[in-house]
């Protein structure tokens, strides 16, 4: 496998990565643009590491996105390595997994995005089950996601927007959190607490940071029910 440490691609052997933090990488692969594309690359910046990291699709970009929501994600890359190897038919194949994840807990997932109707060409088949085979050889997980709920995503994406820590006031958060320690409408206790173009802005961060909840399976509007996260 091949990897980028300090702008020069390293190679080695799984067995010598096992300790490597692959989620501070930076990606083997650049993320080009030019006339006619018909992917949508670009770069999301991920709140939880306060840095930009790429994509090749919207897709891609969703699922940085959740990532970057999911608490139990401390630090996350894309493009991370290079996987090299010859088929039991005798084919060389490599591939670059679209994300290296780090959790709080220690352990590691490397994500690979691809909608469902586009899992049926073997050649691609077989980089998959060959990138399984070689995070099972070294104990991360492998995660082949396709397109999240839409419902979920509209939310996600909605909630992204209010991520950076620009919309974290201090004073503010505690009276919002106070005023949402009982459960209420989105709009209607925000208004209570004050002008709701000074206060939503806190209440969508605060439930991006995870402060606050609602349920994300349901599109958020005025009336969603939301309330304080306790501890």
């Amino acid at each position: 496998m091949a990897w980028v440490q300090g702008g020069v691609e390293v190679r080695g052997s799984l067995a010598d990565v096992t300790e490597l933090a692959f989620e501070e990488a930076d990606p083997v692969r650049e993320f080009p643009s030019y006339r006619g594309q018909r992917n949508f690359p670009g770069l999301y910046w991920a709140a939880t590491m306060l840095r930009h990291v790429g994509f090749e699709s919207w897709l891609e970009r969703d699922h940085a996105i959740s990532m970057d929501f999911d608490p139990r994600v401390m630090w996350f890359a894309s493009q991370p390595f290079w996987l090299s190897w010859t088929s039991p038919e005798g084919v060389r194949l490599s591939h670059a997994p679209d994300y290296f994840a780090r959790r709080t807990d220690g352990t590691a997932v490397v994500v690979d995005c691809r909608p469902e109707a586009r899992r049926s060409k073997p050649r691609d088949l077989a980089k998959f089950a060959g990138t399984q085979m070689a995070c099972e050889a070294v104990g991360w997980d492998f995660q082949l996601v396709g397109e999240i709920d839409r419902v979920r995503v509209a939310n996600l994406r909605w909630l992204a927007g209010f991520r950076h820590p620009r919309f974290a006031q201090a004073g503010l958060e505690e009276v919002v959190g106070a005023a949402f320690a009982v459960p209420g409408p989105l709009v209607g206790q925000a208004a209570q607490v004050g002008d709701p173009i000074l206060v939503l802005p806190v209440v969508f961060h605060l439930l991006w940071c995870g402060r606050l909840t609602t349920d994300l399976s349901r599109p958020l509007g005025d009336h969603s029910l939301v309330s304080r996260v306790e501890g």
